[in-house]
């Protein structure tokens, strides 16, 4: 299927420079990427960017830098329609898995296996739940693979007034 309209992302202000990057992603891994493989993990509300950003520190908000994305990508499977599950043989327990706690314990989380196939499939993205703890049914997320700043796979941060830093050099 293909997406269009907005995404959100709400993301350590250190990195504020690089919004596109998906480089905080590879270097520590997540539910939908291995450590080394870049993924972008945006939000269909940016309620939700904010609750996925602050799940270390539920009850200390930590500050963040949340952007809006112009989004304009095919090659996008919605993971939360049954239908296109069974299609696809995932099941929602694959998603839902504990990613965490299996890659620490160097068991190759279920979910990481989905991934490694859809990217294979030529899949550039999915929307997939929630699962942060406390997540509701309007908390979607949108996790991208395969991102560029124009079509067929456009993810674009919206900076019209070129707000955001060019580089690192403002957290010195």
């Amino acid at each position: 299927m293909k997406l269009t309209g907005l995404v959100y992302r709400a993301h350590n202000p250190r990195w504020a420079f690089a919004p596109e990057s998906g480089q905080g992603a590879a270097s520590a891994g997540g539910r939908f990427n291995p450590v080394g493989m870049p993924a972008l993990y945006t939000a269909l509300r940016f309620e939700t960017a904010w609750f996925e950003a602050q799940q270390a520190f539920p009850f200390k908000a930590q500050p963040m830098m949340l952007c809006a994305y112009e989004v304009d990508c095919e090659d996008i499977l919605d993971l939360t329609d049954p239908a296109t599950l069974a299609s696809h043989g995932i099941a929602q327990s694959d998603l839902a898995c504990p990613w965490k706690d299996l890659s620490t314990r160097g068991i190759e989380p279920p979910s990481w296996v989905v991934t490694k196939r859809l990217i294979a499939a030529g899949t550039a993205g999915m929307i997939v739940p929630s699962y942060a703890k406390g997540a509701i049914e309007t908390d979607i997320n949108v996790v991208f693979w395969d991102w560029a700043p124009a079509p067929p796979h456009q993810v674009r941060v919206i900076d019209d007034d070129r707000r955001l830093p060019k580089d690192g050099r403002s957290w010195r």
